[in-house]
């Protein structure tokens, strides 16, 4: 189950997502992700959105809101789960 302690180490694909790109704001559903971007399926069509440069907010299954900065998600996702953060609130 995914919560916002484990966010970091969990699928991002199919979460609805808040991505602030230098005042730019892209909204929808994660619907892939590479090393560098997370691409987005918004009423528009695809958008891809470097992680870097972004920071996101996720809205988990519970309806709770997790915002998370786009570097802390950098790297393959299957590496990603090797990292050790701390988390705080």
């Amino acid at each position: 189950m995914i919560t916002p302690y484990n966010i970091l180490r969990h699928e991002l694909v199919g979460l609805e997502v808040n991505a602030d790109i230098s005042g730019a704001r892209v909204s929808g559903v994660v619907d892939g992700e590479t090393s560098k971007t997370i691409k987005v399926k918004t009423p528009r069509g695809l958008k891809t959105v470097v992680k870097d440069s972004a920071n996101l907010e996720f809205r988990l299954p519970d309806n709770t809101v997790v915002r998370v900065e786009g570097n802390l998600l950098a790297g393959r996702p299957e590496d990603r789960i090797k990292k050790k953060h701390r988390i705080r609130f």
